[in-house]
């Protein structure tokens, strides 16, 4: 069975933040759109991600008048801790304002959007496979997918919007030459492990001879650990008592309750960005245009940007027949993305580098060392990193 008569203004190919985002700011404008996910309501609501919400994404909420329903999380402390080789050495922040960021797991972010976006009339459907695009520089593309039901149905456009990730149908239907892939890989990995585990601290960050460490509260009984490693390792080499060992060597300190190990992932620490973010009516947000090291914190809040973006492009376009923000899409969005990028970059290259000499070596440790020491001397530096990391800048 075939349906073919559906029509929308605006597709939206992925429920992650930036598909459901844009979703909640289309709806509470008139706009009509239909977000498609090819993956359960259940699978996508229970997603580990970490993620924070910086300040600028909190105003964002506010401004569109979904900051009570949207928003949740644990606001930031004014103190990041670091551990450095062993020893406590907290850093105070120095921006102006930084009360309206907060830790908040992206899977919290995530159920919030779509409790919002279905209870006002949106229309999410869950399970949509084997979507595809066409016809993305005519006047009105379509989309193609099978429903849970197993029939196929297509849907008329006048835009769409890929936020399907990294490995997405969005982006790889662009044709080949369209787009500049710019990328850069930092020479090592991440260990990311979720344990049973309270911390102490929103966020505790080493950097130890051994390789850098972190650990962030995943709510009041568990956390997120995060070792330094080499990109080749396999998770198979960190065995529990090898991960405890190390997080304990790293911090410089005992763990004080070492609970069950629930998940262990390698994620090798890369940055890439698309230029441009559109290609005739498809216009790409969030993973599908670009990535940042996680040591940033930044992913989440830049998939947000996009989706402003692109949302406030549409309802210039519907409301008042003006193309303009549109056209600037790629343009508007990428001056955001490389300023994050440089930000991610350098503060990914501090806290690694300046830790475990035999990745870039002795040199490189040394700068970072002294950059580091910067945020603590100079308060020019340190104003200027805490409007960074909190959204401010």
């Amino acid at each position: 069975m075939s349906v073919t008569d559906e029509n929308t203004t605006v597709v939206i190919v992925g429920s992650g933040v930036a598909g459901l985002t844009l979703g909640n700011f289309l709806l509470r404008s008139g706009i009509d759109c239909v977000v498609l996910e090819r993956r359960s309501r259940e699978y996508v609501e229970q997603r580990q991600r970490a993620g924070v919400i910086d300040t600028r994404a909190a105003r964002m909420f506010r401004h569109w008048g979904l900051e009570d329903r949207i928003l949740g999380g644990v606001p930031f402390e004014p103190v990041m801790n670091f551990r450095i080789d062993g020893q406590t050495r907290p850093y105070t922040f120095l921006a102006d304002d930084n009360g309206d960021g907060r830790f908040c797991p992206q899977q919290v972010l995530v159920r919030n959007l779509i409790d919002v976006f279905v209870s006002d009339g949106g229309d999410l459907r869950f399970e949509a496979e084997e979507v595809s695009l066409e016809d993305i520089t005519g006047p009105q593309p379509r989309v193609h997918y099978r429903d849970s039901a197993g029939a196929s149905r297509t849907i008329s456009c006048d835009f769409i919007a890929g936020c399907d990730g990294d490995r997405g149908t969005s982006r790889a239907s662009i044709p080949e030459g369209e787009l500049t892939r710019h990328s850069h890989e930092y020479g090592y990995a991440w260990l990311t492990v979720l344990a049973e585990a309270p911390a102490n601290h929103q966020s505790l960050m080493a950097i130890h001879p051994r390789g850098f460490a972190g650990q962030f509260a995943r709510g009041p009984q568990a956390s997120r650990f995060y070792l330094q490693c080499p990109p080749d390792s396999s998770t198979e080499e960190w065995t529990d008592a090898r991960i405890w060992e190390e997080i304990e060597t790293r911090f410089g300190e005992p763990v004080g309750a070492k609970g069950r190990i629930s998940s262990k992932t390698l994620v090798p620490l890369r940055s890439v960005v698309y230029d441009p973010m559109s290609y005739g009516r498809l216009y790409l947000l969030g993973d599908a245009a670009h990535i940042v090291p996680p040591m940033s914190a930044k992913g989440m809040n830049l998939a947000l940007h996009d989706a402003e973006a692109f949302a406030t492009a549409v309802l210039q376009q519907v409301k008042e027949h003006d193309a303009g923000l549109l056209e600037a899409y790629s343009s508007t969005c990428l001056k955001h993305v490389w300023n994050y990028q440089a930000f991610a970059a350098w503060f990914t290259d501090l806290m690694h580098d300046a830790g475990d000499a035999s990745y870039h070596g002795e040199f490189r440790r040394r700068l970072a060392r002294a950059e580091f020491e910067r945020l603590y001397d100079s308060e020019t530096a340190s104003r200027l990193f805490s409007e960074f990391l909190t959204g401010l800048n």
